[in-house]
């Protein structure tokens, strides 16, 4: 499990049978793209020494880091095949430079050194549930106090949503703590499309309550996958879904179900049904 695809079953379980089960292809889209740009300009920018970590430094890479993606995934290069004058890409990059110039007016990089940057993680819990995930930079104290921190393109939430934001960090923060033993001392969001940074200092008691949920949460992937049960959760977000064409909300049909299933427990049988985690 990682906690992009746990996020997806939250949100829509039929959304994750699509993604993980079904395998349907997604557009990439200008947003998310440009995120991906900007968190490659932001993990190479610390291969220079520390006093040529400069704003103008980073957006200069920009474009350079952009013929990169395109040479690993000339698929995004379709994201502005209707762009003859380039006034579109050049609008694009643009804001992602402006992404990154506001990264330093929240962190100074001159006085950074990362301990790791896009870390893949990987543990099993003992109930052999696997979590796995990468990580965007890992600080740590030279008293060994470690900080996790994510970059986000977009905006911060309202206070209200705060703990669905910090959800990602709190799963990158269990992973941790089994593989080091250690509780890590600061989650830190950094949200450049607004300028705020977001944090959270953990406890243990905050990490047992995210394993819990994590096992609630498989468990209630398992059972829709053995018996084909994924209901489509309908919110705001499904405007920017992809499969709104086979999401039965929208009157589509899914896919043919491509695995085997079993019969949902009856009442009779003495075993209760999980609800939506």
């Amino acid at each position: 499990m990682s906690p992009s695809r746990a996020s997806d079953f939250m949100q829509c379980p039929l959304l994750y049978r699509f993604r993980v089960i079904d395998k349907l292809p997604e557009k990439p889209s200008e947003a998310a793209t440009r995120g991906t740009l900007v968190h490659a300009v932001l993990e190479r920018l610390f291969d220079d020494p520390a006093a040529e970590r400069t704003a103008p430094r980073a957006k200069a890479m920009v474009p350079g880091q952009w013929s990169r993606l395109l040479q690993t995934r000339p698929e995004l290069g379709e994201l502005f095949a209707e762009d003859p004058g380039g006034e579109r890409l050049s609008r694009w990059l643009g804001e992602a430079e402006q992404l990154v110039e506001r990264w330093f007016t929240l962190e100074d990089p001159t006085r950074l050194e990362p301990r790791e940057r896009e870390m893949f993680v990987e543990t099993e819990l003992e109930s052999g549930l696997r979590l796995r995930g990468v990580i965007d930079r890992v600080d740590i104290a030279p008293t060994g106090e470690v900080r996790i921190v994510d970059y986000k393109t977009g905006k911060a939430p309202r206070p209200e949503y705060s703990e669905g934001a910090l959800f990602q960090m709190k799963f990158y923060a269990l992973v941790i703590w089994r593989l080091k033993q250690v509780v890590p001392r600061r989650l830190q969001l950094v949200y450049l499309g607004s300028g705020d940074v977001l944090t959270y200092d953990p406890v243990t008691a905050d990490l047992e309550r995210m394993e819990r949920k994590l096992l609630a949460l498989w468990e209630a992937i398992r059972l829709a996958t053995e018996t084909g049960d994924w209901r489509p959760r309908p919110t705001k977000l499904c405007g920017w879904c992809d499969h709104r064409s086979v999401c039965p909300e929208f009157g589509g049909t899914p896919p043919v179900y491509p695995l085997s299933v079993s019969p949902p427990a009856s009442a009779e049988d003495g075993q209760g049904r999980m609800g939506p985690v």
